[in-house]
């Protein structure tokens, strides 16, 4: 006897997909229109940071580093309590830097940056709430994101 079970409907993906050449131009936008004063260096936090950081220091004409904290995981779950330094911080003492993440919510993480580098700073996110950063490219986006630097979307 061949019973038929009824089956579950797939999960729905809600997220909403930010295409690269999307993100680049309204990074270009914002960075011509923001009065950052001057940038010596950018440092990206790794790992969302690391391909809009890389273009935001094209724009700029500046140096890239990169700093890694651990706080959240690839499903935003909390990994620790507070975000902590995983890695050698780059020296950016004296310095006036420009700190880029792809996403801030609450903006632990840029605080827990900003602490770490003993650097004057100016914060930029991809997505995020308008206080979230001193630019947000995306404050108008309420889902997730599917980035396209993420392994799942560029392979």
């Amino acid at each position: 006897m061949n019973e038929s079970r009824p089956t579950s409907p797939e999960p729905i993906d809600t997220r909403v997909p930010m295409p690269f050449g999307r993100v680049a131009q309204r990074l270009r936008e914002r960075l011509s229109r923001a009065d950052l004063g001057r940038i010596d260096a950018v440092v990206a936090l790794a790992r969302g940071g690391i391909v809009p950081g890389a273009l935001a220091a094209f724009e700029l004409g500046v140096p890239l580093r990169v700093l890694r904290l651990r706080f959240r995981d690839d499903a935003n779950a909390p990994l620790t309590e507070s975000p902590v330094v995983d890695e050698v911080v780059p020296d950016v003492r004296g310095q006036r830097v420009l700190i880029v993440d792809d996403v801030s919510v609450s903006g632990a993480t840029l605080r827990a940056a900003r602490e770490a580098l003993h650097a004057e700073a100016v914060t930029l996110v991809v997505k995020g709430r308008r206080d979230a950063a001193d630019v947000v490219l995306f404050d108008d986006v309420p889902s997730c994101v599917v980035w396209p630097w993420h392994e799942d979307v560029a392979g």
